[in-house]
């Protein structure tokens, strides 16, 4: 059974529904049901990033004020670690913004490290610098990477990764239009 073809006088031209019944999967050109709803699931994944960074944040924060107010507590110990390490690696993750993610993540966790090693060198020697004042010391290096990775994108606004750098680079030594060609020959 097919479906009549009605023509709307005025509205559309005579060939615009034609060609919509003809491309519509549906005989007719009639939508059903099935067709109408969209089974995709929802993005949960989307929304949960920036849930983590804020309860890494409070946490972090947390730990500052119990470890400066030198309040006794279990959470204390386990919060100050939490941002010793957290803080200044997203820093270093933010302030690396041209390479591959993956590749600021492996450097950024080695630099946190070695900054939170060179915060506790003062803090372990006697009359330099007490527990608190490591605490403000790797604060204050956070926050001058935060600082620094935005002042960098406004100051040079680089064209693009410095892994996209190098290919175009290889791109240009392979076609000839570099300044210069490696060459080389077998000498027999």
């Amino acid at each position: 059974m097919s479906m009549p073809k009605i023509h709307l006088v005025g509205l559309t031209p005579p060939g615009v529904l034609a060609s919509m019944r003809a491309s519509h999967p549906a005989p007719g050109g009639v939508q059903s049901a099935m067709q109408t709803i969209k089974n995709k699931p929802p993005r949960t994944g989307s929304d949960l990033l920036p849930v983590l960074a804020g309860a890494a944040f409070a946490v972090s924060g947390v730990g500052v004020a119990l470890a400066l107010a030198d309040v006794r507590s279990p959470l204390r110990a386990p919060f100050v670690l939490f941002f010793l390490f957290a803080g200044p690696a997203c820093g270093l993750f933010a302030a690396l913004s041209g390479f591959e993610p993956a590749v600021r993540a492996a450097i950024a966790a080695a630099g946190a490290v070695g900054i939170g090693l060179l915060a506790a060198l003062p803090a372990s020697s006697p009359h330099i610098l007490d527990a608190g004042g490591g605490v403000v010391a790797v604060a204050a290096i956070t926050a001058l990477l935060f600082l620094w990775a935005p002042a960098r994108r406004m100051r040079n606004p680089g064209p693009g990764r410095p892994s996209d750098q190098f290919l175009k680079a290889i791109k240009k030594i392979r076609s000839g239009s570099a300044a210069f060609s490696i060459r080389f020959s077998a000498k027999k």
